[in-house]
């Protein structure tokens, strides 16, 4: 069964720092790219942020370039999404999801997680 769980959101001040997990399994890891999509309320998702699992190549919304990092632990199969001088704008659910390959078209991301909340108050 694959299943792709996400972790690690909660409430922050803004300026503040969270760090998300994506923990996968039931499909080859090494064979997929991960990605980082939110959504905020009456919003459409948008791609921030993604790392292809077998060349670490890495890509980022302009939102969001300079203030995250994403990375890649492929012995724990773990996709991690490192996040710094948050903003209120910041606020959604963030989802982690695998595609062949890192794509804006949110439509070629395979499989889903259930998604975590961010909240950052001002």
């Amino acid at each position: 069964e694959v299943q792709l769980v996400e972790s690690g959101g909660g409430l922050v001040q803004a300026g503040g720092s969270l760090r998300l997990s994506c923990a996968a399994s039931g499909f080859t890891f090494d064979d997929y790219a991960i990605g980082w999509i939110r959504q905020a309320p009456g919003k459409e998702r948008e791609g921030v942020s993604c790392i292809s699992s077998s060349d670490g190549s890495t890509y980022y919304a302009n939102s969001v370039k300079g203030r995250f990092t994403i990375s890649s632990d492929n012995a724990k199969n773990t996709v991690y999404l490192q996040m710094d001088s948050l903003k209120p704008e910041d606020t959604a659910v963030y989802y982690c999801a695998a595609a062949y390959s890192c794509s804006a078209r949110l439509y070629e991301y395979d499989y889903w997680g259930q998604g975590t909340q961010v909240t950052v108050s001002s």
